[in-house]
């Protein structure tokens, strides 16, 4: 009977010590798998800094105006044309 009880427990011990390596795996692969993810987002938010540069760029009234002027050729109207609407 003790021996069985000895058996047991060595049993108990070693299930239990290999409890700890699987979680360890799991838990250096979930880090390696953040590491991952963060490297994700820090490329997706620079891409989203220079998309955010380059539409404050063509948003530029100076820009916007020129193509105005030569694409469209819209003209600003003369001022005795514009009309004024207030409440």
């Amino acid at each position: 009977m003790r021996i069985l009880l000895q058996y047991g427990l060595y049993l108990v011990v070693f299930l239990s010590a290999l409890q700890v390596v699987i979680a360890r795996h799991e838990t250096r692969r979930l880090f390696v798998e953040l590491q991952i993810f963060e490297r994700m987002r820090d490329e997706l938010n620079e891409e989203w800094g220079k998309l955010q540069l380059e539409h404050s760029t063509w948003a530029i009234n100076g820009r916007i105006e020129k193509f105005s002027r030569t694409k469209l050729r819209m003209k600003k109207p003369e001022q005795n044309l514009v009309i004024l609407l207030t409440k």
